[in-house]
């Protein structure tokens, strides 16, 4: 069967795609992608003719694709168009949307191949495991139940990164790449995605649900990449690197005799010991970040769910700033049940810090997280999920009183952060609804430097000297950059078919920029 993988460019690689390409491929499929924007895509799908398409979506981007695949079924009707990712498989409903015919739920290696082996053979596909379908004939929708997760990580192989560095040289090229080493997580957050797939879709317990590479495989996989693709930096992606003691003493023990590039990680403060730190300095790391998420005990802990204390917060942070590695933390306001007063704590906890790369979003309450039954439980109106932003760093989909306030200190935040002198100042600034504008042109511009900082030091530990790698140089150059192409975007977009080299030049600042990566867009 010929498979084809549709996706925007993003400003990072995508390793859902890797790993269900590599058990496509290994069970004699075919598949590749293509990137969006791209002028000639449908020319381009009807060159390939494929006979399914597939994508993976989250809220906010979900009627997006839902256009791109009402339009590829206009000119190709027999084409099988199926999605997967978070918004199918908490909103498996979807699968009513005009343009698609099927929804995978959950992990969609196995699944995949099943469905295309059936579809192949020509035999019953309806009863496909972890498929919504919708019967082309009658417009029944047929659900099925989930297949168990993948137990041994390992057994799948490498992720295939060929299928995105093909379609997208600018993945390729790119020095920095994205490792994972785990699947699950065993903490039970309620704004985050993990506790509703581990309970809702798959009914699974932690030990089940948590699972572990090998170190071993985890380097082979490294070494692989690095003997095919350009490599100098490695992004670890898990959300807790330091799950298991064991395996990070292995991990820090083999990687730098093996591999010895660059690294940075993302920590648990619950699981963090000063044991960790001088371990994973010694290993490479050079960048950790930490989830505050929410100064105030009770924001944090009965309504996130962290279950974290302030003191192994600051105790995990000054553990990593003794030891000269750069920190990062993750912070969300808006969270129902706070105060602005609140907020305005976690701005000071982060203070008390001295996070040097403070990043923080906007709480989102997405279909199937408890955050979102939490949040109307308590009073709130919640935006309909066809209203979710694309970008879950702007707005807030809870009608607060107060929404406004919140989203201006959004904008502030890593300001006063770096800049405690602009506390006073921002007090009162973040009530001025009128001047929001503005507020969001410097969170864009601070957030440019900061990752100009980023940059920086990724370069200075490979070795890379020179002005050019500067903070203050850098940051010029990708706002000088970037302000060309908005007013090429604006003057000639029209005449140039979706100003695609445009895009994929700012595309190419972007890279590597972690969570939230697009400051500028």
């Amino acid at each position: 069967m010929r498979v084809l993988y549709v996706q925007e460019y993003l400003p990072q690689e995508m390793l859902g795609v890797m790993w269900l390409s590599r058990a496509v491929k290994d069970a004699g499929h075919e598949i590749e992608a293509l990137f969006l924007p791209d002028k000639n895509w449908l020319a381009k799908i009807r060159g390939i003719d494929p006979q399914v398409v597939c994508f993976s979506t989250t809220t906010g981007m979900h009627l997006y694709f839902a256009d791109i695949m009402r339009k590829i079924k206009s000119v190709m009707p027999e084409v099988l168009t199926l999605g997967g990712g978070a918004h199918p498989t908490f909103t498996p409903e979807y699968v009513e949307t005009e343009g698609i015919d099927a929804i995978c739920r959950g992990e969609g290696e196995f699944a995949i191949v099943e469905l295309l082996d059936r579809l192949e053979a020509g035999e019953e596909h309806l009863d496909t495991r972890n498929f919504w379908f919708k019967d082309a004939a009658t417009g029944e929708i047929i659900r099925n139940p989930q297949r168990p997760l993948v137990e041994d990580l390992d057994a799948l192989g490498f992720p295939d990164r060929s299928i995105v560095y093909d379609a997208g040289a600018i993945y390729r090229d790119s020095e920095r790449k994205v490792f994972v080493t785990q699947r699950g997580c065993p903490m039970n957050c309620s704004f985050c995605f993990h506790h509703a797939w581990k309970k809702k879709v798959y009914g699974a317990k932690n030990k089940e649900y948590t699972r572990k590479r090998s170190v071993d495989h985890v380097i082979a996989e490294i070494k692989h990449v690095r003997a095919e693709y350009p490599l100098r930096f490695v992004h670890f992606l898990d959300d807790i690197f330091n799950l298991r003691s064991d395996w990070l003493e292995e991990f820090c023990e083999k990687y730098p005799r093996e591999i010895g590039l660059p690294f940075d990680v993302i920590l648990m403060a619950n699981m963090t010991t000063e044991k960790h730190i001088p371990m994973l300095k010694e290993a490479g790391c050079v960048y950790a970040r930490i989830a505050f998420e929410a100064a105030s005990d009770y924001v944090r802990n009965a309504v996130f769910r962290k279950n974290t204390t302030r003191k192994q917060l600051v105790d995990a942070a000054g553990w990593i700033k003794d030891q000269g590695i750069r920190l990062g933390s993750l912070n969300m306001l808006g969270g129902p049940g706070g105060t602005i007063d609140d907020e305005w704590e976690t701005v000071r906890l982060n203070m008390e810090c001295e996070v040097d790369h403070p990043l923080v979003s906007i709480m989102q309450p997405y279909p199937e997280f408890d955050i979102n039954e939490m949040t109307k439980d308590m009073g709130y109106a919640v935006s309909g999920y066809d209203d979710f932003p694309v970008k879950f760093n702007r707005t807030s989909t809870i009608e607060f009183g107060d929404k406004h306030v919140i989203e201006n200190l959004h904008k502030w935040f890593p300001l006063v952060v770096r800049y405690p002198w602009l506390e006073g100042l921002a007090h009162r600034a973040v009530g001025v609804r009128r001047l929001s504008w503005l507020y969001l042109i410097m969170y864009m511009l601070h957030s440019e430097y900061m990752v100009a900082e980023q940059q920086e030091l990724y370069s200075r530990v490979q070795g890379l000297r020179g002005p050019r790698y500067w903070a203050p140089v850098d940051f010029t150059r990708r706002l000088a950059t970037k302000g060309v192409l908005r007013v090429h975007e604006a003057v000639f977009a029209r005449y140039i078919g979706r100003f695609l080299a445009p895009r994929r030049v700012a595309l190419s600042l972007q890279m590597g920029d972690e969570r939230v990566v697009a400051h500028m867009d």
